[in-house]
């Protein structure tokens, strides 16, 4: 099923809701238990994947009461066992672990693990039959028409968690899907929205570290400043909503008041308003069809006072054409962009590349994909893993040489 499909979920009343949340440490993990937190009669915490951060991981599953803790890095196993001793919680760890988690008795998983690694224990917990509260790009990134293919044929409900896709899954007029004009994201611009390209060339990491309204982990952070999360939101927007992709567009809105907006043929434009919280969209997706509580601040009008829009500066930002290229060119070439940004900014987080250097990384990637024939047809998980591989290794090379 897609996105658009607004009877997804059974309500939150009953009996509790039994969840799982893959990625329980990162930002989304956390602030999805946050969530939970204040709604502790309507949900049961069923299993917390987590990776590294094992302190963290073993707080989080002892205060929800999970039924598994389980840990993506086989060497800490002993270590999360330790923390856990006497609580009466399973330990697991590595990659298979991770997709036994993912694959436990679940109404609903919420998917954020960051990176092509979470591709596999999603699709796991889809074939279980758990509704997918989606906060993972990879997936229809790298993936998209084998990921939203496999939804339907288990029947499995989509729901979107980032906030600029949840904002259009809930103005989305199911009743007039033929009469959309077009799908809008908006984008904060990031840290370096009035910078000069030439004062952009010259960013270290603690800057473009600096995101201006969001609170995020740091690959998504990095990803803000180089606009290529945009980039790759149209992606996903493009699986997810029944549009084609010169129906996707990016507008530089500062305040992120205004998450996204759906225009009609008559000349309406929806639009979903609130503050720039993550817990806000997934309280919708954790609920949907009804509304619970988030923590997250409420919005204030009078005290916004003023928003503004401005288009994207492609010259500053080459990012967004780079992905709707990908996009346009399909196949596996939105996987091996994905790849290759993967590198990129892992270099540039640990100070072996310049800012700039990250989209030329990808892009060179793709010339160099297209130039030997890997951008191929995708007729199954293996071509993802193929892509993806050959992604990441031809990324690494070029930015050796840069």
């Amino acid at each position: 099923m897609t996105a658009t499909a607004h009877d997804v979920l059974p309500e939150v009343s009953g009996a509790p809701r039994r969840l799982s949340v893959l990625g329980a440490t990162g930002s989304i993990g956390c602030s999805t238990l946050d969530v939970v937190s204040h709604h502790t009669d309507a949900f049961d915490v069923v299993a917390l994947v987590g990776n590294t951060n094992i302190e963290l991981l073993a707080e989080q599953a002892r205060k929800h009461r999970a039924e598994v803790a389980v840990t993506a890095d086989e060497t800490k196993y002993e270590d999360l066992k330790a923390a856990l001793s006497g609580s009466g919680i399973e330990v697991a760890a590595g990659t298979q672990a991770v997709v036994e988690a993912a694959q436990r008795d679940a109404d609903q998983v919420m998917a954020a693990i960051v990176g092509a690694a979470g591709l596999a224990p999603t699709l796991a917990a889809m074939r279980e039959g758990a509704a997918i509260a989606l906060a993972n790009k990879e997936c229809l990134v790298c993936a998209g028409d084998l990921f939203m293919a496999e939804a339907k044929v288990q029947g499995t409900d989509v729901v979107p968690v980032d906030s600029e896709h949840n904002a259009i899954f809930q103005v989305l007029d199911t009743r007039n899907l033929d009469q959309i004009s077009r799908i809008i994201l908006t984008a904060s611009g990031g840290p370096f929205r009035t910078w000069t390209r030439e004062q952009i060339a010259t960013a270290g990491l603690e800057q473009a570290l600096n995101h201006p309204n969001w609170d995020m982990g740091p690959k998504i952070t990095i990803d803000s400043a180089s606009m290529m999360n945009k980039g790759l939101e149209l992606i996903e927007a493009f699986h997810l909503f029944p549009v084609t992709v010169d129906q996707l567009d990016v507008l530089v809105h500062a305040q992120s008041v205004i998450h996204s907006m759906v225009e009609y043929e008559d000349g309406s434009v929806l639009a979903q308003l609130g503050t720039p919280d993550m817990r806000t969209p997934i309280a919708c997706a954790l609920a949907w069809p009804r509304r619970i509580y988030s923590p997250s601040p409420r919005l204030r009008l009078e005290e916004v006072a003023t928003l503004t829009f401005e288009a994207v500066d492609n010259d500053r930002f080459p990012s967004i054409s780079l992905c709707l290229g990908a996009l346009s060119t399909g196949k596996t070439a939105p996987t091996i962009l994905n790849a290759a940004n993967e590198i990129a900014v892992a270099e540039f987080l640990s100070k072996r590349l310049a800012f700039l250097d990250i989209v030329r990384v990808v892009e060179l990637t793709l010339e160099q994909a297209s130039r030997v024939g890997m951008i191929a047809p995708m007729a199954c998980l293996d071509d993802v893993r193929a892509a993806d591989e050959y992604g990441r290794s031809t990324a690494a090379e070029m930015a050796a040489t840069l």
